[in-house]
């Protein structure tokens, strides 16, 4: 087990965490941004992201100080925390950006391990390989074996108290970001980003970041924090954490706020096209957007990129709110529909829903059903399972309804059906996720999984004979219903609904 990490509680893949920092002697609560500080050009000063906007921890690049003659002799002279002016922990790349850019640097990982350490960093970062998306697989074979050799380098290295990153690589190929993880997580290395995803978010690949991301995780233990390098965006925060990341680093405030772009949960506007300030965030509630645009160009600069560091904490701290209520889920899905490619993330998410599922917690406050991606989601796959695991050779006929009894006939037993869920001892009605929150107006997907449901219960006990009655399901969902089952129309008649023994109630709620 590492040392440095601790999940506190947790949500789906999403988790709270504690990342001990014994270097700088602090313990970053995860998630947690990491705003990008340009060793040259510092738009919103250290000092000031920690005691204003309450950033735990930083990341800037060792590799630019290094190259630069007077950064490089301050920052060995005072150390990197006085030079920065700030006292919480501080992580340094290492160069492997302008490698990916460039084609090539003047640094070994022994080297730059060794210059951040010198200088103060708190987490450094070997030279690694950053394999952008979609080139031919021979390449990132070729390119994770030099990734590899630099995690060795990174191993041997002696980093005192610095904790030490180990990258995934392998590209949009997840059977290789898979490996990589497997061979990262059997290092003694501390902390793992997933890498080279940027060029994927710039292109509003959100789907191809989740696997990637998905690939990842398979491959790492749950003792590791995970970091998803150059996610700067607040919009996709929450997709992120949901599939199991802790750290973000992010650029983007200052980088959109030099280019006039004004962040938001939902995407990105223009200065110059905006009327009205959509935040009350300090900078929104005491200006209007003709007073930013008629400020100095340095002062313009200044003000969004306090706006949107302001967007960008906020929106953590709400996803740790929802991680804690238990419903990152429903957060997700309201940033899936702010953007089409985020709608594409959301639905690859849950496209991993068996992977989630083992992470995700089995109780919870109450389950929203506010889409048909919601049929999708882990709990109902858990539910199914359950399902499977259920005897009812005892009971002769037994009644699947949706709302009451549609015939005179006698059964055995009587179960509710909840779409998307499906069938269930009506004495768990008020236990998470069966309690849902199901609109009166239901999509087809609901339904649709409400009769894997009941296929899942049939499949398990052939010798009962099974009715469902059914309030005017579709026919492409009652194909997935077994030809074995009675099917009875509700047609509005409500009788009288009881239950299994407490003992096949004990065992789905297991």
């Amino acid at each position: 087990m590492r040392d440095c990490f601790e999940q506190r509680q947790g949500d789906t893949a999403g988790r709270i965490g504690q990342l001990t920092v014994p270097r700088a002697g602090v313990t970053v609560e995860t998630p947690a941004l990491l705003p990008v500080v340009n060793p040259n050009v510092q738009t919103i000063p250290p000092a000031r992201l920690e005691s204003e906007f309450g950033a735990e921890i930083l990341i800037t690049n060792s590799y630019i100080i290094r190259k630069t003659a007077d950064l490089r002799e301050r920052a060995l002279d005072v150390g990197l925390h006085e030079m920065l002016g700030f006292s919480g922990a501080i992580m340094t790349d290492s160069g492997s950006f302008q490698l990916a850019e460039y084609g090539d640097i003047d640094v070994t990982t022994t080297e730059i391990l060794q210059f951040q350490r010198d200088i103060g960093s708190d987490i450094g970062t070997p030279v690694d390989v950053p394999t952008p998306p979609d080139v031919p697989r021979e390449q990132v074979e070729d390119e994770l074996e030099l990734t590899e050799q630099a995690l060795a380098d990174a191993e041997a290295f002696d980093a005192g108290e610095m904790l030490v990153n180990a990258p995934v690589q392998g590209s949009t190929y997840p059977d290789l970001r898979e490996r990589a993880a497997r061979h990262a997580d059997a290092t003694t290395l501390d902390v793992f980003p997933v890498g080279a995803v940027v060029p994927l978010m710039n292109a509003y690949r959100y789907d191809d970041m989740v696997d990637a991301v998905a690939a990842a995780k398979r491959g790492l233990g749950a003792d590791c924090p995970v970091h998803l390098f150059g996610a700067g965006h607040p919009m996709m925060f929450a997709l992120a954490v949901a599939m199991g990341c802790d750290l973000f680093d992010s650029a983007a405030y200052a980088l959109y706020a030099r280019d006039g772009r004004y962040l938001t949960v939902r995407g990105t506007e223009h200065l110059e096209e905006l009327d009205y300030f959509p935040c009350s965030c300090p900078v929104c509630s005491s200006h209007t957007p003709d007073e930013v645009r008629n400020a100095s160009d340095a002062d313009t600069e200044r003000l969004l990129a306090e706006h949107n560091l302001h967007v960008t904490f906020a929106e953590i701290r709400r996803i740790k709110q929802a991680v804690r209520a238990g419903n990152l889920l429903e957060l997700v899905e309201v940033r899936a529909r702010g953007h089409p490619a985020m709608l594409d993330g959301y639905r690859a998410l849950l496209d991993h829903a068996d992977q989630l599922e083992e992470s995700d917690p089995a109780a919870k406050g109450s389950f929203f059903h506010v889409s048909h991606e919601s049929a999708k989601r882990p709990e109902v796959r858990r539910h199914h399972r359950r399902l499977a695991r259920l005897d009812l050779a005892e009971y002769g006929d037994v009644l699947l309804t949706e709302g009451g009894t549609p015939s005179e006939s006698e059964y055995d037993a009587v179960w509710k059906v909840v779409p998307p869920f499906g069938p269930f001892p009506g004495a768990l009605s008020d236990t998470y996720p069966l309690n849902a929150q199901v609109p009166s107006r239901l999509d087809d997907a609901a339904r649709r999984a409400a009769a894997e449901g009941v296929a899942a219960l049939v499949a398990e006990n052939p010798e009962v004979s099974f009715t469902l009655a059914h309030d005017d399901w579709t026919a492409a969902a009652l194909e997935t219903v077994p030809e074995s089952v009675t099917l009875e129309p509700l047609s509005g008649v409500v009788g009288d609904e009881s239950t299994l023994s407490g003992d096949e109630t004990a065992e789905l709620d297991d």
